[in-house]
């Protein structure tokens, strides 16, 4: 890859993706460049349809498609971005199938808007975050691949479940979009239109709280599998997952109101979780120790999040 690819992947991460930019600079050099590569190619296809406004659907696939291709290789690329990425997937033998997993989900989200269960919504996020997950795998090659993907997967979607958690409003706002289940909202009696006309009620943050749970779940397994990975690559993805969590505190300090004030991290907070979380990986060494530790998945809370998290929640 040309210094010059690296550095358009750069540039998109740093102005689109702060949180994650701040974890990828705490990998190695030989995972850390490869990742700006691969944020900008998940940006680009991401923009398509997250920036098309008064874009015809018909124009926005045409234009993902143009980009599946490009990305797999089987026309040339005609932007610095995707001819990184197609450089990358061949060097580090990225997958066919994640990367057209990926594409998919991605156009899933010109005509789709909601999810009735968490079955469906899943199923998208296998293609808009576990492929993700997947992909950065495999690019630190880490020694034992099967027993670090299934981590990987449960990771993504962690990620995932934190920012659309985090966005609610946003994604009403700029794309008329709710990613929270339906059979969750309607198990609470909270409708589609009291959300989007940013109504809050207990109810509400009634649903919330369960997703909440349901992400937190996923953060637990995601991290139990961070020590499969290279060592040199496990503290800065146990950053990731202490950073993407840090969220979910400032959702529960906010009432679970993500529809009036959108949550948000700060950079001296985000510096501050960096530094606590090397203090205690120094110590231990430990992911889930020091997860434990220093993020705001409590180990209190744990203990009435263990549960399937597709569709049987607690009843409360």
């Amino acid at each position: 890859m040309k210094d010059t690819h690296v550095q358009a992947g750069k540039s998109i991460q740093q102005r689109t993706g702060k949180t994650f930019h701040l974890a990828t600079r705490l990998l190695p050099k030989r995972v850390r460049h490869p990742t700006y590569v691969l944020y900008g190619f998940f940006r680009v296809c991401d923009e398509v349809v997250d920036d098309a406004e008064d874009v015809p659907p018909e124009e926005q696939e045409a234009q993902l498609e143009s980009f599946r291709a490009q990305a797999l290789g089987t026309t040339e690329p005609d932007d610095p971005v995707l001819d990184a990425f197609q450089q990358l997937r061949e060097s580090h033998g990225i997958s066919d199938e994640e990367v057209t997993l990926f594409i998919d989900a991605m156009a899933s989200d010109i005509t789709k808007s909601r999810y009735e269960t968490y079955d469906e919504l899943e199923a998208y996020m296998r293609g808009s975050a576990a492929a993700v997950g997947r992909m950065m795998t495999t690019i630190m090659n880490p020694e034992d691949a099967e027993r670090a993907l299934p981590h990987a997967t449960a990771l993504g979607e962690a990620f995932q479940l934190t920012n659309f958690l985090r966005d609610v409003r946003e994604d009403i706002v700029d794309r008329d979009r709710i990613y929270l289940p339906q059979t969750t909202l309607s198990r609470y009696g909270v409708t589609d239109e009291e959300i989007e006309k940013f109504e809050f009620s207990e109810s509400f943050a009634d649903a919330m709280r369960d997703e909440l749970r349901r992400a937190e779940s996923l953060y637990r397994d995601g991290v139990a599998g961070i020590q499969y990975l290279p060592e040199d690559c496990q503290f800065a993805v146990l950053v990731s997952a202490v950073l993407y969590a840090d969220y979910h505190r400032v959702i529960r300090a906010q009432g679970y109101d993500v529809l009036t004030t959108e949550p948000s991290l700060g950079t001296l907070r985000k510096l501050s979780l960096i530094a606590r979380t090397r203090w205690h990986w120094r110590k231990t060494r430990d992911p889930e120790t020091v997860f434990r530790a220093v993020s705001s998945v409590s180990s209190s809370e744990q203990r009435h999040t263990d549960f399937d998290r597709r569709e049987t929640l607690p009843t409360r």
